[in-house]
């Protein structure tokens, strides 16, 4: 979640993570998994849940309205559908910090952009519709940003299936 950027306090750089009630937390922890691939997908969740269909997809929008989730969708392997994928970084000021934020993620090619305790202290993944367009984002944040991407292309995958429980 690209919000993590966001929601860093900058005197110790450690997230500030909101409350969540147990109904909250049981949808974020079970979404990570995906949805099911029915013709009920919602429904189904919501019933794993002890819910109704309406009570979560309320709960989802709600969670989206108010910056807990940044994005909700389907994920997709760029690289194999024909597009670009990479992992990029930045050295960001912390004057600067929330501005390049801002910036950096209002680009739709952004995912995930983390603040990180290392000297390129903002990560972030680019996902393009065509691999050219990696190269062509990049140059258009540091021209936006006035500060260097630094491109970090994958030469191997790893599947790890992280999930993040809340």
């Amino acid at each position: 979640m690209s919000a993590i950027a966001e929601r860093s306090k900058p005197s110790d750089h450690k997230p500030v993570l909101p409350e969540f009630t147990p109904l909250e937390r049981a949808i974020i922890n079970r979404l990570q998994y995906g949805l099911p691939l029915t013709r009920t997908p919602y429904k189904d969740v919501a019933d794993e849940l002890g819910v109704s269909e309406v009570n979560l997809l309320k709960h989802l929008q709600a969670l989206l309205d108010n910056g807990t989730l940044t994005r909700f969708g389907p994920m997709f392997h760029a690289g194999e559908m024909g597009g670009g994928l990479t992992l990029a970084a930045m050295r960001i000021p912390e004057q600067d910090f929330a501005n390049v934020t801002e910036q950096v993620n209002s680009f739709p090619e952004v995912a995930h952009n983390y603040r990180r305790e290392h000297e390129l202290n903002m990560w972030f993944v680019l996902a393009t519709e065509t691999p050219e367009g990696i190269d062509e984002t990049i140059m258009r944040i540091e021209s936006l940003t006035g500060y260097p991407v630094y491109n970090m292309p994958k030469e191997q995958e790893f599947h790890v299936h992280l999930h993040f429980e809340v």
